[in-house]
C-alpha cells in the first residue's frame, strides 16, 4: 500500500484526505516514481475546487491531487531506454501527483532527469511553474529593449518570469502586495501595487512607457498594459479563460519550447535564477500547505515532501 491525497467532492482544503492505496506498478512502457516533493500551484486547488475548472482539464471525482512532483525512479516497465532504476527525475502528473508512487509514460509525458546539483524539492516546483513562465514572455517576444509590466510578479510563476525577463535583458515592473517589494527589489524588480489605478503607478515609475505586458494571475495587468498603449500582440495571459481580454496571447506551460527546461535548469545552476521556496509540509499537512498557497501571498513555491 501506499498513500495518496484525494478528494470526493469538490471544495476548499477540508475535502483533501491522506488516505492508503494500493501501490501502482509500472507497464509496459512506463515507470513508476518514489514521489520525494510535490510543488503546489495554484492550478492544483482551483481545480479540485472548482468543478468547471476540473472539467476543462477532464477531472472528475474522487480524484487525485497536485500535478508537479520530483522523485527517484524505483520500476521500469518493458521497452523502456529513457530511464533506469536509481535514476532522480521530477515531471507532471497531472490530478495524481501528490502520492507516495506516481507512473508515468516515458516518453511521450513530461519527465526529466533531475541534475545534479538541484534538490528534488527546487525540481517539483518547475514543470509548470517556470515553463508558464518562459511560455508567457516567449508569447509577447521579449528582449532587450523592452520594459515589461509583470501582473502576479511575487508568486509561484512570477518569480521564474522576472528573473528569465531579467536574463533578457529586460527592464522589469511587477505587480504585488506592498509586503512583498522588498521581495521582488531582491530580483531587480520595480514593483508597484496592484488594484484600481495601476496605469497611474506604472506611469509613475516608467515615465518611458512599457513595451510589453504578461499577466499571470486574472486581466488586470493586461487591461492596463492597453489602456498605456501597448499592443494586445505584445500581451500574454495565463489564468484568464473565463474572461479573456480580446487580442492578447492567452498561453501556458503547454506551449513552452523543449529547451526551455534545460535554459531554466541551467540558469538555476549557474545562479541565474533562484528559487525562493516559501513553505514545506509533510503529506500529512496538505491541508495547511493548500491553504498558504491558496492565500495567495506567499513569496515564491509551496512544497509538500514525503
Amino acid at each position: 500500500m501506499g498513500r495518496a491525497v484525494i478528494y470526493e467532492t469538490f471544495g476548499g482544503p477540508d475535502v483533501l484526505d491522506v488516505r492508503e492505496v494500493p501501490e501502482p506498478h509500472a507497464g509496459q512502457g512506463e515507470i513508476r516514481v518514489r514521489v520525494t516533493a510535490i510543488g503546489l500551484n495554484p492550478m492544483d486547488w482551483g481545480i479540485a475546487s472548482r468543478p468547471e475548472a476540473a472539467a476543462r482539464f477532464g477531472i472528475t471525482v474522487p480524484s487525485g491531487f497536485g500535478s508537479d512532483f520530483a522523485g527517484v525512479v524505483d520500476e521500469v516497465g518493458g521497452s523502456v531506454t529513457a530511464f533506469a532504476v536509481g535514476d532522480r527525475v521530477y515531471g507532471g502528473a497531472l490530478g495524481r501527483a501528490a502520492a507516495d508512487f506516481v507512473v508515468v509514460n516515458a516518453p511521450p509525458d513530461a519527465l526529466f532527469p533531475t541534475p545534479v546539483g538541484i534538490r528534488d524539492e527546487v525540481a517539483s516546483t518547475l514543470p509548470v511553474a517556470s515553463l508558464t513562465a518562459a511560455a508567457a514572455l516567449a508569447a509577447i517576444g521579449l528582449g532587450a529593449d523592452d520594459t515589461v509590466l509583470i501582473g502576479g510578479a511575487a508568486g509561484g510563476v512570477g518569480v521564474f518570469a522576472v528573473q528569465l525577463a531579467k536574463l533578457m535583458g529586460a527592464k522589469v515592473i511587477g505587480t504585488a502586495s506592498k509586503g512583498t517589494f522588498a521581495f521582488l527589489r531582491r530580483f531587480g524588480v520595480e514593483p508597484v501595487s496592484y488594484g484600481p489605478g495601476l496605469a497611474d503607478r506604472v506611469r509613475t515609475v516608467a515615465p518611458e512607457g512599457i513595451t510589453a505586458a504578461t499577466d499571470l494571475f486574472g486581466t488586470e495587468t493586461a487591461e492596463a498594459a492597453l489602456s498605456l498603449g501597448v499592443s494586445p500582440e505584445r500581451i500574454s495571459t495565463i489564468a484568464a479563460m473565463s474572461n479573456p481580454v480580446d487580442g492578447v496571447h492567452a498561453t501556458g506551460a503547454a506551449d513552452a519550447r523543449p529547451e526551455d527546461m534545460k535554459r531554466i535548469t541551467d540558469a538555476i545552476l549557474t545562479g541565474g535564477i533562484a528559487v525562493p521556496i516559501a513553505a514545506t509540509f509533510p503529506i500529512e499537512q496538505i491541508r495547511d500547505a493548500v491553504t498558504l498557497q491558496a492565500g495567495r501571498h506567499v513569496h515564491g513555491k509551496v512544497v509538500v515532501t514525503l
